[in-house]
């Protein structure tokens, strides 16, 4: 048999790279962070335990690159749904929304998130919080900032100062509230994205988290399953 082609072997790996990121998504989703366990992620995603180790240095930077991947599909979701739009006023709110609603529909992650981001350590730099970091950047300056460099880490900051208002043990702010504060910061209309007593467009609430996946990789799973 023929040695797999460059091409093929860099497919294969993103798709293990992919499986482990949704894996480590649903299991912190289902059972808490310090209840999973490495090999646990390696069994939910068909992978070797090895494998984590070569593209990911510890859990924490396996699991903050997964709900990074979880925060700018969601943005991306919620920015191109239908009736798409290039009114910066309407992206602006429906990027609040999109992340507003992480903390409604993924608490356990997304305190786990806010945690994780406030050791020593950081933000884990990767491919899928770059992604996250140019899609909120493009938001502000198609909003209509004059300097989106420059106010895009105050967007950022305010959108994770109220996650993690909406998520403090004992005394969350309502999300309503939160959002209120923010749409008056950027001038928003409380019509605009999402409000939260109107109902969601198809795929705004869906806790599905596979669909940020690859379809091969499922169609795959699939397959294999009904064998």
């Amino acid at each position: 048999m023929s040695p797999r082609s460059r091409s093929v072997n860099e497919e294969l790996r993103r798709r293990s790279r992919e499986k482990l990121l949704q894996a480590a998504l649903e299991l912190v989703s289902e059972h808490g962070y310090e209840a999973t366990t490495l090999g646990d992620i390696a069994d939910r995603a068909g992978s070797a335990r090895g494998l984590v180790s070569y593209y990911f240095p510890g859990k924490r930077q396996l699991v903050q690159s997964a709900v990074h991947r979880l925060m700018h599909c969601t943005l991306q979701e919620a920015l191109e749904r239908e009736p798409r739009t290039e009114d910066g006023r309407e992206l602006m709110a429906r990027a609040i929304d999109a992340i507003l609603g992480l903390a409604r529909d993924h608490p356990v992650l997304m305190r786990q998130h806010m945690a994780s981001i406030l050791q020593g350590e950081g933000f884990v730099r990767c491919a899928e919080q770059q992604r996250l970091a140019d899609l909120l950047n493009d938001t502000m300056a198609r909003y209509g900032s004059r300097d989106a460099a420059v106010d895009y880490p105050m967007l950022r900051a305010l959108l994770m100062g109220a996650v993690y208002a909406a998520l403090v043990p004992g005394v969350p702010m309502p999300l309503p509230v939160l959002r209120a504060e923010l749409f008056r910061r950027y001038g928003l209309d409380w019509e605009q994205g999402v409000p939260p007593d109107a109902e969601a467009p198809d795929g705004t609430c869906d806790k599905n988290l596979s669909r940020f996946f690859s379809p091969e990789d499922r169609a795959a799973d699939g397959a294999g399953q009904s064998k």
